[in-house]
This record gives C-alpha cells, sequence and structure tokens, in this order.
C-alpha cells in the first residue's frame, strides 16, 4: 500500500512539472514572442505562419497540430512514447489559450532584445524541465525522431532542418529586426536548455600521478567517502611502473580533495577536468559499502 502511494505521489509530482513547464512555455510565447513580432523554431514558428497567411489563431493551431503528431507518434513509435507525451499534447495548447485570453491586450515590453532574451529564457528553462523528466513536449520534437527510427537521421540534424526551414517560413513576412532578434531567441533557449539540462549534474574528475598511490588511496577512502580507481601506468621519462589514482568528486568537494593530497604528497602531479554528468554508485545511485 506505501509503495503504492509512493509510486502515484511521484506519477502526479511528474505531471505536475510537466503542466508547469508547459505553462512557462506560453507564458514565454505569450507575453515575448507574440507581441513583438519574433520569429522562433518548433510548432509555434509554424503556428504564427498559419496565423499570418490563413489567420488562424495561434493556440487553435498548436493544439491540432500536436493531436496529429502524437497520433502519428503513437503510431510509429509505441505507447510508451505516447504516454510520455500526452500531457504535453493537451497542457501547452490548453496554457496557450488560457494565457491569449487573460493577456488582452496587455503588453508587459515594447523592447525586441528584452523579448528576445526573457523568451528565450522562458521557453529554454520550460524544455529542460520537460526533457529532464524523462518526458516531450510534442509537436515538432516527433517527426526526428520518426526518421530517425525509420530512416537512421540522426535526430538533431533533423531538429536543425525543420527548425531552419519553420524560420526562413517567417522571414518572407517578419521585418529584418524581426528576424535578427528571432534568431537571438532561438540561440538563448538552445543555451539555456543545454545549460540547465547539465545543472547539478556535473562533476570533476581528478587524475593523480604519485610516489606513493597506496599511501594517497587510503587518505581519500578515509577521508573522503569516494571510490578511487588505480590505473596502471609507466613514466615516459624514467620508465618507473606505479599508478594513477582516478576520482570522480563533487565540485564542491574539491578543497578538501587538494588538501589531503598536498598533506599526503606535495609533490603530486594533479589533473582535474569536468564532466558533464556521471552516472553510478555514489552520483546516480546510493553507494554501496562492502
Amino acid at each position: 500500500m506505501v509503495r503504492s502511494n509512493s509510486i502515484i505521489f511521484k506519477a502526479g509530482a511528474k505531471i505536475a512539472v510537466i503542466i508547469m513547464g508547459n505553462m512557462l512555455y506560453a507564458a514565454g510565447v505569450v507575453f515575448f514572442i507574440l507581441p513583438s513580432g519574433l520569429i522562433t523554431g518548433g510548432t509555434t514558428g509554424i503556428a504564427l505562419i498559419a496565423n499570418h497567411f490563413g489567420n488562424i489563431p495561434v493556440s487553435a493551431f498548436v493544439g491540432i497540430f500536436n493531436i496529429v503528431m502524437f497520433v502519428l507518434g503513437m503510431l510509429i513509435l509505441g505507447r510508451t512514447f505516447a504516454l510520455t507525451t500526452l500531457v504535453s499534447t493537451i497542457a501547452y495548447p490548453a496554457m496557450l489559450g488560457l494565457l491569449e485570453r487573460a493577456a488582452g491586450d496587455f503588453v508587459l515590453t515594447d523592447d525586441k532584445l528584452l523579448c528576445a532574451l526573457f523568451g528565450g529564457l522562458c521557453i529554454g528553462a520550460s524544455l529542460a524541465m520537460i526533457i529532464r523528466l524523462g518526458a516531450s513536449t510534442g509537436g515538432m520534437d516527433i517527426p526526428p525522431l520518426i526518421l530517425n527510427k525509420k530512416l537512421g537521421i540522426p535526430v538533431s540534424v533533423s531538429m536543425y532542418v525543420f527548425d531552419f526551414s519553420i524560420l526562413a517560413g517567417q522571414m518572407f513576412f517578419s521585418e529584418k529586426q524581426a528576424i535578427l532578434y528571432g534568431i537571438l531567441l532561438v540561440m538563448v533557449y538552445t543555451l539555456t536548455l543545454d545549460k540547465l539540462l547539465t545543472l547539478g549534474a556535473s562533476r570533476t574528475k581528478i587524475e593523480i600521478i604519485s610516489r606513493n598511490p597506496e599511501k594517497l588511496r587510503s587518505a581519500i577512502l578515509e577521508n573522503m567517502d569516494r571510490g578511487v580507481t588505480m590505473l596502471h601506468a609507466r613514466t615516459g621519462y624514467l620508465g618507473i611502473e606505479t599508478d594513477v589514482l582516478y576520482c570522480v568528486i563533487s565540485p564542491r568537494e574539491l578543497h578538501k580533495m587538494e588538501t589531503i593530497i598536498r598533506r599526503e604528497d606535495p609533490e603530486a602531479f594533479i589533473v582535474l577536468s569536468k564532466a558533464s554528468s556521471v552516472y553510478g554508485r555514489g552520483f546516480s545511485i546510493e553507494k554501496n559499502y562492502i
């Protein structure tokens, strides 16, 4: 019973975050993109083209397009994919329509630069919230996945082609400044997405060459509570057989690690590098003490 309640709670929390992410995405479109006439990619970009040439409301087009893509994705990519996409398929157009009606003629800012920056931040943050949960935003995320499954075309390649085509379609009726700001918008939400997807997941990789690797290994295990891997090596100049200590720590543990190394071996050779994400015991899953 407790386990069942826990699963329901986690599923509910996941759905709530996905809905919040879609609301943030809709807010970026309603308060920054639509009032400023900026161009953008994805489903919203196609909706802007349809609105210009066919006078079709953006929220109505997004709703219909998302449903069509959802059905297509379910038929080709399977039910598991459909379940992770269903919430966004319903939530985004609903939030978009709700905020459009609530905003009315309200304009938050007339500054297109601010619109590009804050619109990009809203969209990038919302996408990161949804993708980090393993869910999909639906819409134009689906065609690249289908092409990848059927033709083996890399998802990133087809996404870039689709986005460029959508941006190009809006350039025919947009002002030159709006085009430039639209490109800035896409760059901002792409960078925001990349940064937020790895937020809190980056770690520091450390490699240590020491004259007394065993002593240093014991000190790290005892004081840091981190695993250490011993890599057998041979020095290039003198040809001395030795072990290189390999360890992954969080950025906050770096000062403590350096203190231990300098205390045990002041002449130790240390190489530090950043790991964007780490999976395994002690990081993505609990430690296992033997």
